[in-house]
């Protein structure tokens, strides 16, 4: 029997013009037999820490009161075997779509590709969950759909099964990646305004060995980062 792969994909910074130096995209993932395991797991640690259970798990959240909590999750997250994350940090300095013949969403669904691309084998279908954040949330989703099965000669969607918005705050290990996926943004823009971040950050680099300004080795499987520049396909891409 074919086993089944749960991705939970967030974004940070991925607007054209929205002054960031950096985009961020990142997924966790899991086998799909263990998501109400660690939804519940993610549930218990709230609780523990006095929180509802309807609570927002984000980056944004982050406080010196909330520290305790926030470094139980991400200890959690580090220890639990079946869980995984990918980071893909694409600097937006001196991006040239016209040059290359695309637009900005062009760009974007090709980092999104290189995001997913070594997840995603052909002895396993995948189930892409992502955040919705606006009206044009189910083009994107079609959109990307079809350039991930295009680009896997997947044309019968066996591999890339399902790619479906859904709202964060219902969703734990989408909460999960925007954790993650802010501190390696946070870390990528060079910012140091909040000790609680700061502390976090610094977890995570004496956990794991990474700084996440540097890419890890591709089969990294635990906390896994690429850095994408321009130059590093001998052009923009």
């Amino acid at each position: 029997m074919t086993q089944a792969i749960n991705i939970y994909c967030d974004e940070s910074c991925h607007l054209e013009n929205d002054g960031q130096p950096v985009m961020v995209l990142g997924a966790i993932w899991c086998p799909e037999s263990k998501t109400r395991e660690i939804a519940v797991r993610l549930r218990e640690i709230k609780a523990a820490h006095g929180l509802p259970h309807d609570f927002d798990l984000k980056w944004s959240k982050i406080s010196p009161a909330k520290l305790p909590y926030y470094r139980a999750v991400l200890d959690y997250f580090l220890d639990d075997d079946d869980l995984h994350f990918r980071a893909w940090v694409a600097h937006k300095a001196g991006l040239r779509h016209a040059d290359f013949g695309q637009s900005h969403d062009d760009w974007y669904y090709k980092m999104m590709f290189g995001l997913f691309e070594p997840l995603l084998t052909p002895d396993a279908c995948f189930r892409l969950y992502l955040d919705k954040k606006d009206t044009r949330s189910s083009q994107k989703v079609a959109k990307l759909h079809e350039v991930l099965c295009h680009n896997l000669y997947d044309f019968d969607r066996k591999i890339v099964e399902r790619v479906q918005v859904v709202e964060s705050h219902a969703v734990e290990q989408l909460q999960l990646a925007d954790l993650l996926i802010g501190a390696v943004c946070y870390a990528n823009r060079g910012l140091n305004r909040s000790t609680a971040k700061q502390a976090l950050i610094e977890r995570i680099r004496s956990r794991t060995g990474y700084s996440l300004t540097r890419p890890t080795l591709l089969r990294e499987e635990k906390f896994n980062v690429f850095v994408w520049r321009g130059q590093c396909h001998g052009g923009q891409a």
